[in-house]
């Protein structure tokens, strides 16, 4: 179920006027552990509330729950007729969701590890899902090029957003849940008002498809990441791009800030993952060990440890506090 690698890290260092810079590190397994049981290319990861608890979803039309502490699978959830490609936590912890190309949306109770709904409105394809900070309302992205609000204590399908003209392939609530941001192929984000239910802004500045969009803990910060293989900036408020950070040499697929806001991680189907610093818009290090495509990355509530799902079938949990504590 897991193999533990030995970390290096090789940090080169420029002695600058006035101060001490890193060159990014390059990280190879950085103490990270390999959990294996997917059959077939995983999609998702997501940490539970309190990171106690590691879920997954793939190809092979399961979600896993592993333990994080003791490294191994405890549930294979089942019940999804397609492949899974997004789960996420309710704020409490004691829901699961996932969303499947079946068409379909389950929610699962995660101490009794059975299936307790199945949300299926007019919804096709299901690429991406997020809770609201309270638990109320579940958004998610689907190949029908529409946002599906819905009511999560009563199980039901609300409200229907519509202006996309490709398909969604990512939803995130900011943290006071007001603003719900989406990423769609047709190379726009678009900011939507909640309450309101209608749109109120399109980002534009991504060359092609954006695959993931994340709002940073204190909301201030959006960041996207793309086909065009970059990862940007925008600040939320002024709906304006800030940084488009470069390195990358394949599409973009996934991203994640750390709970402090200071991180930014995406993951690539370079088969790598890049940690930035957020306020000074450089890369700080370089995850290498995946031997394929980089679909997913997740960030434990107390920032220690980064998941990733790889279409290698394995996930990678990283230990990424030495390298964090190496900010220039």
């Amino acid at each position: 179920m897991k193999h533990l690698h030995t970390a290096f890290f090789r940090v080169f260092c420029l002695l600058l006027p006035g101060r001490l810079m890193a060159q990014p590190l390059q990280v190879d397994s950085a103490q990270a552990a390999s959990l294996e049981g997917h059959t077939n290319d995983i999609h998702a990861v997501a940490f539970s509330p309190d990171g106690t608890m590691l879920a997954s979803g793939a190809d092979d039309r399961t979600v896993r729950l592993w333990d994080v502490a003791q490294q191994r699978q405890v549930a294979v959830l089942k019940n999804h007729t397609h492949w899974v490609r997004a789960v996420a936590f309710s704020p409490d912890g004691k829901v699961l969701a996932s969303g499947s190309r079946d068409g379909t949306v389950r929610l699962w109770d995660v101490a009794q590890q059975k299936q307790v709904a199945v949300l299926k409105g007019d919804v096709d394809y299901v690429t991406s899902l997020a809770f609201s900070s309270d638990g109320r309302t579940l958004a998610t992205g689907s190949w029908d090029r529409t946002v599906h609000l819905w009511d999560a204590a009563q199980q039901r399908q609300g409200a229907t957003l519509n202006g996309h003209t490709g398909y969604v392939t990512s939803v995130a609530f900011s943290p006071d849940g007001k603003t719900l941001a989406s990423g769609s192929r047709d190379g726009t984000v678009r900011l939507w008002d909640v309450a309101q239910r209608k749109e109120v802004a399109a980002l534009v500045g991504h060359a092609t498809w954006v695959m993931s969009v994340a709002f940073s803990p204190d909301g201030k910060t959006l960041a996207s990441s793309s086909d065009d293989r970059t990862v940007r900036l925008w600040d939320a408020a002024k709906r304006k791009e800030i940084a488009t950070l470069e390195g990358h040499t394949d599409y973009v697929r996934a991203i994640a800030f750390s709970p402090d806001g200071k991180t930014l991680a995406s993951g690539s189907l370079d088969k790598v993952i890049r940690l930035w610093d957020v306020a000074q818009q450089k890369l700080v290090a370089i995850l290498k060990g995946h031997t394929g495509w980089v679909t997913s990355v997740a960030f434990s509530p107390d920032g220690k440890t980064l998941a990733s799902a790889s279409w290698d079938r394995t996930i990678r949990l990283w230990n990424v506090s030495p390298s964090l504590s190496l900010r220039p």
